[in-house]
């Protein structure tokens, strides 16, 4: 699998991160099935959170086999100093390890949590805290809203952090707005040669009134083949400046993310956009996205 410098951090990261949303809900069997996956196709970036229900759970008893092969990212949701440093300390016991390689502020969608996290007292004071104690390497910032670019851009005038995990994808990017964010956003990553990691790649709407949800996403993934590919060649092969893009939160879809990788090379970017053009139904899962 291809890997790419994950800004000044400098670690060769699998161009598909590990999302482990996908274990929140899972039992350990099937948990160790995924990982184990993973690890096999050559995913080398873990990335999790505590919010993800047990999914930190499921990744700990993996760590004293695996620790040394893969860089671990976690995140916190809470917003103030106290909270997040016990949550921080909660999550290093849940991972059964004594750092992790990056902590990222998780959920900062607009500017409100923005001020929260970074404001006296706020959370990134505990991630500061844990960064100078050794129990994290690096710092992020994260979000999953059609304002997320231009909060993160803003994160990133008020604090150097070390990565940005935001949404792209084809749909959103033919919005002009949401376009013109993610450029800037870009340029802001480039000047600070911080890591800049997406979510969402494979994200096809949100799930209709009384549709039965078949996966454990809260929006309705794609899940053939030909337009998994086509949306992982559009944003890889297309997008230099991404790190990384971060699996679906859902096991059952890796398989077809990591065939998606192996087979992009086949199309350009273009062609990509070309097939997923054709998708009748597809739209930004920020239309009525849970909070």
């Amino acid at each position: 699998m291809e890997t790419r410098r994950l800004g000044r951090l400098g670690h060769q990261s699998s161009v598909l991160i590990y999302g482990a949303a996908s274990l929140g809900g899972v039992d350990q069997d099937r948990a160790d099935a995924s990982i184990q996956e993973a690890l096999d196709a050559g995913l080398n970036h873990f990335d999790v959170a505590a919010d993800y229900g047990e999914a930190e759970l499921r990744l700990g008893p993996r760590m004293p086999e695996i620790r040394d092969r893969i860089f671990l990212a976690t995140k916190t949701g809470r917003r103030t100093f106290e909270e997040a440093w016990s949550e921080i300390n909660r999550s290093l016991e849940r991972l059964q390890t004594d750092h992790v390689d990056l902590i990222q502020m998780h959920a900062v969608c607009d500017l409100e949590n923005l001020d929260l996290v970074t404001g006296k007292g706020g959370s990134l004071e505990a991630a500061i805290r844990a960064k100078d104690e050794g129990m994290v390497r690096a710092i992020g910032i994260t979000g999953h809203t059609a304002q997320a670019p231009s909060v993160h851009t803003e994160g990133l005038r008020r604090f150097d952090f070390d990565s940005v995990l935001t949404p792209l994808n084809y749909k959103l990017s033919t919005d002009p707005r949401y376009a013109a964010d993610y450029a800037a956003l870009v340029e802001a990553v480039k000047a600070s040669d911080a890591a800049l990691m997406t979510i969402k790649m494979i994200a096809r709407r949100n799930w209709a009134d009384g549709e039965q949800k078949a996966y454990d996403t809260w929006y309705r993934p794609f899940d053939e083949q030909r337009y998994i590919t086509a949306a992982t060649a559009w944003l890889l092969n297309g997008h230099p400046e991404i790190t990384g893009l971060a699996t679906a939160g859902e096991t059952r879809l890796l398989r077809q993310m990591i065939v998606a990788e192996r087979e992009r090379a086949e199309l350009t970017p273009e062609a990509a956009a070309s097939i997923l053009g054709e998708v009748q139904d597809y739209a930004s899962p920020f239309v009525d996205m849970p909070i």
